[in-house]
């Protein structure tokens, strides 16, 4: 699914991987020179990932299934995945 939008926020893409649940956040630079992709995603931004997150969960009745946030980064052409790339506290 991407897009997923809701009262606590948006989630880029989610998506099944094994026995995981994923919420992916994208993140696209055309050049460094604003910093990187990755940096994008501050404390602000996990927080509201997470509330999404926990919302989409409860409203699909999904509690029980194990999830992971990952961060997708797009520099330029080159993608890169950063799984587990925060914890929901």
């Amino acid at each position: 699914m991407r897009n997923y939008y809701c009262r606590s926020g948006e989630i880029d893409i989610i998506a099944r991987e094994g026995g995981y649940l994923v919420f992916a956040e994208v993140k696209y630079r055309s050049a460094d020179t604003c910093g990187l992709p990755q940096e994008a995603v501050d404390s602000r931004k996990i927080r509201h990932l997470v509330r999404a997150a926990r919302y989409y969960l409860y409203a699909h009745g999904m509690s029980d299934i194990p999830c992971r946030f990952d961060v997708v980064t797009i520099l330029g052409s080159q993608v890169s995945v950063i799984q587990n790339a925060f914890e929901a506290d």
